[in-house]
């Protein structure tokens, strides 16, 4: 066996002994946008969708469906384009005092 097949191998078992919430948990946080790149991907809609399908995926396997449906509503909102991303609220204010 090379080793690249063993860790292969090794992989595949990996994956097999997680269950199916921590599959879903584990691609939500592959898929989450992170801080440094929320400029950057905010209105890519192929990214926010990708997003919210795999939240909406955790929310359905811990039996919160309603939660589920708003993710995934969103998803296809973002993929129809009926949503956008909303402005920045760092940048183009001004704070009054």
């Amino acid at each position: 066996m090379s080793m690249l097949q063993a860790d292969q191998d090794k992989k595949t078992s990996d994956i097999q002994n997680l269950s199916t919430l921590e599959l879903a948990q584990a691609l939500m946080e592959k898929l989450a946008i992170s801080p440094q790149d929320w400029h950057r991907l905010k209105s890519n809609r192929k990214v926010r969708a990708s997003e919210q399908a795999a939240a909406a995926i955790v929310f359905l396997l811990k039996d919160q469906p309603e939660e589920a449906l708003q993710r995934l509503n969103q998803a296809s909102g973002w993929l129809d384009r009926s949503i956008s991303a909303p402005p920045c609220p760092t940048h183009g204010h001004t704070s009054k005092g």
